[in-house]
């Protein structure tokens, strides 16, 4: 048995042709829904997985085997019930509200834009029924919603960024106001300047001579 314990969600930063290549696991999501478990891939051999604990595989996830291999992981179809909102009775609201009955009963539920899936329960199903709601039994992939706060709940790329650019913008405010603030300080400064006290000096002051003023007794020629 080789051991797969590394995830890579999704398969980001992986060439697709390597992830094309990659042996498959086609698992349904009982399956997928837990970090520990054994499998065989599309070449025959026998796979165990060891994730971390809460760790739930999608479709598209890519794992890493011990022996530096790849496996790409594929939701394999599986029974479940689609519900619909009657077009000529009904309207997209129902929907709505069946989503919301069904997440008070903590069912794992898939959201996509025109219809519900989960997996089948046929006193749910009787449930959305009388709703008026049409449901039907299918064999699909099956991915149902993760939680707000757990495995593949996203907090966005902006987040950090947004942090960054206010912090930015916050540093230059302080900078700005630190600046203004030495610039009054620093006029302030001129403007208060002690003026210096104590005994008067006297400084001799030296007259300039008066300039030549030439007259009848100067004593020299013209």
């Amino acid at each position: 048995m080789i051991h797969a314990t590394k995830r890579i969600a999704g398969g980001a930063g992986l060439a697709a042709v390597l992830v094309k290549r990659a042996p498959v696991l086609e698992l349904d999501w009982d399956t997928r829904s837990k970090s520990r478990f054994s499998a065989t891939d599309s070449t025959g051999r026998e796979i165990g997985v060891v994730l971390p604990r809460g760790t739930a595989l999608r479709g598209g996830d890519v794992l890493v085997a011990e022996d530096g291999s790849l496996l790409r992981v594929v939701a394999s179809p599986q029974p479940v019930l689609q519900v619909r909102h009657c077009r000529e009775h009904g309207s997209p609201f129902d929907l709505l509200r069946a989503a919301y009955h069904l997440g008070n009963r903590h069912v794992p539920l898939e959201l996509q834009p025109e219809l519900l899936q989960f997996e089948p329960d046929p006193v749910l199903a009787d449930m959305l029924r009388r709703q008026h709601l049409i449901v039907t039994e299918a064999q699909a992939a099956f991915e149902p919603e993760g939680g707000a706060y757990g495995e593949g709940a996203g907090h966005g790329p902006h987040h950090g960024e947004h942090d960054h650019d206010h912090g930015h913008a916050h540093g230059h405010a302080h900078a700005h106001h630190d600046h203004a603030h030495h610039d009054h300080a620093h006029a302030h400064a001129h403007a208060h300047a002690p003026v210096p006290s104590g005994k008067p000096v006297g400084i001799p002051v030296k007259a300039q001579d008066a300039g030549h003023v030439h007259g009848p007794g100067c004593g020299h020629d013209h």
